[in-house]
This record gives C-alpha cells, sequence and structure tokens, in this order.
C-alpha cells in the first residue's frame, strides 16, 4: 500500500470526523488536576450535556486538510474540504439524563484536488452524478449511521452502527467532561491506546490523551481549552506518521445552561521527515470547525409550506 495519502481517503475521513475524541471504552479522568495559576478557591462549574426528548441538533461541521507528501523523490500534494450538516435527533432521555439520539450527516458540499488529477466537487443537494471516490460518502448522507445511548459526561454507554462507517467514526462522539465540578483552570484527560506499525512491520502500542482545561467562563459559556498529547516516547516517523490525526489542538466553546457544546475548532500543523525513508517528508494541515445551528421552528417550516403552496396557485 503506498504511504502517499489517497485524496478518496482523506475526503472519506474529513466527512465522518467528529472533533474531539471520546475514544471507547475509556472516559475521561475522574479526578481534575489544577493547572498553573488555578483558583482553588475560586467558583465551581458542574458541566454536563443536557437533552429533550423529540429534539434535533443540526451543526454545520467545516474540514479542511492539505497533506503535501515526499516518498523516493515523488512528491503528491492532497487538498480537500467538505461542509456537511450533522443531526443528532434525541429519541429519548432517561431520568439520570442519559440520551438515545440518532447520528445523521443531512447534507455534504465538498471537494478534492491532488497532483495529477482532475478536481472534483459533489455536493449531495445539487449533483445526482457521484464522482469516483465519493461513492461511500453519498450512500451515507440522509440515512442513520449510528443510534447511541450517552450518559451526560459524553461517556458512550450503547452504541448500535446502522451504516458503514470509516473506522475513524467509530471511536469519538464528543468532548468527554469531567466527574465534578471544575474552577477556572483544572484540567481533565481522556485517554486512548493506539497500535501503530514501525517500519518493519512490529505492532507498537502508544499511549495518547488528550487535556481538556476550563480556560473561561463569561455569561454563561464555559470556554475549553484542548491540547493533544502522546505520552509514548516516538522515535520512529514511521510511527509518528500513523499518528498525525490525533494531534489536533484548539479550544470548545460549551453552554452550561444549555448542555452542549456550541462551537469549536481544532487545529494541526506537522511536518514529518523520515517516515519512509531518509528523503521521504510529509507536511499535514487541518482544520476543524463545528458551529450549533439554531433549531428549525415549526413556525418556519409552516411558512415555507405556505410559501409553496402560493406558488403553485
Amino acid at each position: 500500500m503506498s504511504r502517499l495519502f489517497s485524496p478518496a481517503l482523506l475526503a472519506l475521513l474529513l466527512v465522518f470526523a467528529v472533533s474531539v475524541r471520546a475514544d471507547e471504552p475509556e472516559a475521561a479522568d475522574p479526578k481534575p488536576t489544577p493547572a498553573e495559576g488555578a483558583d482553588a478557591a475560586g467558583e465551581k462549574y458542574l458541566l454536563r450535556y443536557k437533552f429533550e426528548p423529540g429534539e434535533t441538533l443540526r451543526s454545520e461541521v467545516i474540514h479542511q486538510a492539505k497533506v503535501r507528501t515526499t516518498v523516493q523523490g515523488n512528491t503528491q500534494t492532497a487538498e480537500t474540504k467538505s461542509i456537511s450538516i450533522k443531526i443528532w435527533r434525541i429519541e429519548s432521555v432517561a431520568d439520570d439524563g442519559s440520551a438515545t439520539f440518532v447520528h445523521m450527516v443531512d447534507s455534504i458540499d465538498m471537494w478534492q484536488r491532488a497532483t495529477g488529477r482532475k478536481e472534483l466537487h459533489y455536493n449531495s443537494k445539487t449533483d445526482d452524478e457521484i464522482p469516483p471516490g465519493y461513492e461511500a460518502v453519498a450512500a451515507a448522507v440522509g440515512v442513520p449511521l449510528s443510534t447511541v445511548t450517552m450518559d451526560t459526561r459524553g461517556e458512550i454507554i450503547d452504541r448500535e452502527e446502522n451504516h458503514n462507517q470509516p473506522t475513524a467514526a467509530s471511536s469519538q462522539m464528543t468532548m468527554p467532561l469531567p466527574e465534578n465540578e471544575v474552577v477556572i483552570g483544572e484540567s481533565w484527560t481522556s485517554p486512548s491506546e493506539i497500535e501503530a506499525k514501525d517500519r518493519n512491520g512490529a505492532v507498537k502500542k502508544i499511549q495518547t490523551r488528550q487535556k481538556f482545561t476550563l480556560e473561561s467562563v463569561e455569561d454563561g459559556i464555559a470556554t475549553v481549552k484542548i491540547d493533544a498529547q502522546i505520552l509514548t516516547p516516538i522515535t520512529d516517523p514511521a510511527i509518528e506518521v500513523q499518528l498525525v490525526q490525533r494531534l489536533s489542538s484548539g479550544q470548545v466553546k460549551f453552554d452550561l445552561a444549555a448542555g452542549r457544546v456550541l462551537s469549536q475548532q481544532l487545529d494541526l500543523d506537522r511536518h514529518i521527515v523520515g517516515f519512509g525513508g531518509p528523503a521521504s517528508s510529509m507536511h499535514y494541515v487541518t482544520r476543524f470547525s463545528e458551529e450549533l445551528l439554531p433549531p428549525e421552528t415549526p413556525a418556519a417550516e409552516t411558512a415555507e409550506k405556505s410559501e409553496t403552496a402560493e406558488k403553485k396557485r
């Protein structure tokens, strides 16, 4: 298998990437730790997800990536961008606040270009013809992808896959929250173990984690900083290149009263040399952003239907 990144594969990962990682089955560290400058006597905040049966959460997700890879003198640059609408339809909420919801991608508009290849574009709302490499993306739009039961801290209790998805989609849903109240400056972590192969094909287990720090709270909106960390010492670039997608850092805006993520942005700019020999290199630049959209109100739906009916007269 070529070490050069396939644009089609990159496009798939962009569609189904769900931001901050909450890798199953491990959850956030139950004991937040004070960061430098934390005020132990300051106001404490309880971060919890809150949902209502029957509500629908819609988010616009934008993911951009540019990967420039050189192996044995052959350089390939792949760029891709996707703008999708993610939907969580809340089916039920238990007495303890745990919610069961259906996860879907309602629409997708994406393009890609790569060295020596024709630029491709696909919009699920307007295009009848599906470009090569986008078949799996198109098939996953507008259908239930998974049914998930999640507790108020973002830990997955149960998950049923309703549609085949890329591997990257099966291990992440949303930001894990701390077990207890936290003050500004406190941190908590979400650990995970990744298997990667070294240049000789031997499988290595790599310990990683995401560190979350409550940076501020203003007008009921918490700002949480995210740092990706690799705990296992890495000296082999062939392993590092397999972990690159886990190294994004950024911040999340969380509405304390509503109990949901309002927005988030994660960025990555990484240059790796020697992963496929002395003359090999990869420059990986990505940006992931997500913003919660206003709910679709019955009044708006009624107005749209009235407008459609008026046009038919």
